[in-house]
């Protein structure tokens, strides 16, 4: 079992730091499907190893080519922040007030499939469509909280969201716009997992895995940013849009499993 949830943390945070995905997208779904964990044990253990993750690629990656835009990504990530407080309240107010878990889960995988479905039709599509240049910071701000409120009711920590509204808003490279998601990821889960600390701590969490986890994705982080410096952002893309596609697929037998089975 420590071994299994080892190479999950490993895995997911490797294709979080190639792609920016983070690693919640891929945690997620894959721990609702093994279904050892309640949904908001499942979102601590995911942003405990996506924050490791993040901030080992971010390191490792400060002196290198592929550059952060702090100006655009901090005002996205401080919106991801307030924007995340409230997707999690909301979450909370779902998944543990009106103790409706298989409903929630329900409406998670189903929405998290849908938007996926539109990210990787997005990236099939992306050379042909137009891109923008946002630069007001109020704009830019509003698209970080939707991002937020999203990625945090949906447990996955931001990445595929991210990613694409990168590329479409602010006319990044899939390259740069997967590294400018991980410096936003590594704000916006460092303050969902502060927020639990501060609000009632993590004494009803079962965090038995979190000690293999974590390693895993400051092992997966480290192998991950090594990865991306060396691959063109042909081969990033081709590696996003086949770890999307893996995860809707996913996110649709949870769908079956938790409505039928």
């Amino acid at each position: 079992m420590f071994i299994l949830y080892f190479a999950i943390g490993l895995i997911a945070t490797v294709f979080g730091a190639v792609a920016g995905l983070g690693g919640g997208v891929i945690i997620k779904p894959v721990l609702d499907l093994f279904g050892d964990f309640d949904l908001p044990t499942i979102g601590v253990l995911s942003a405990a190893t996506v924050l490791s993750m993040a901030a080992v690629s971010l390191i490792k990656l400060r002196n290198k080519e592929v550059k952060i835009d702090k100006g655009t990504s901090s005002i996205l990530a401080a919106g991801s922040i307030l924007g995340g407080l409230a997707g999690k309240a909301i979450f909370n107010t779902i998944a543990i007030s009106l103790n409706v878990p298989t409903i929630t889960a329900i409406i998670q995988s189903s929405l998290l499939a849908i938007l996926l479905t539109l990210i990787l039709i997005y990236f099939k599509k992306k050379h042909s469509l137009k891109s923008y240049l946002l630069k007001n910071g109020f704009i830019i701000f509003l698209v970080g909280g939707t991002l937020g409120f999203l990625s945090a009711f949906l447990g996955i920590g931001g990445g595929p969201l991210n990613v694409a509204i990168l590329c479409l808003l602010f006319s990044m490279s899939t390259k740069n716009a997967g590294v400018n998601s991980i410096f936003i990821i590594f704000f916006s889960q460092l303050s969902a997992l502060l927020l639990i600390a501060f609000s009632g701590g993590f004494g009803d969490y079962d965090l038995s895995m979190l000690y293999v986890m974590i390693p895993g994705g400051i092992l997966g982080g480290w192998i991950g940013s090594s990865i991306v410096t060396k691959i063109t952002n042909s081969q990033v893309e081709k590696i996003f849009n086949i770890a999307i596609l893996i995860i809707i697929f996913i996110n649709l037998y949870n769908i079956v499993k938790v409505a039928f089975l």
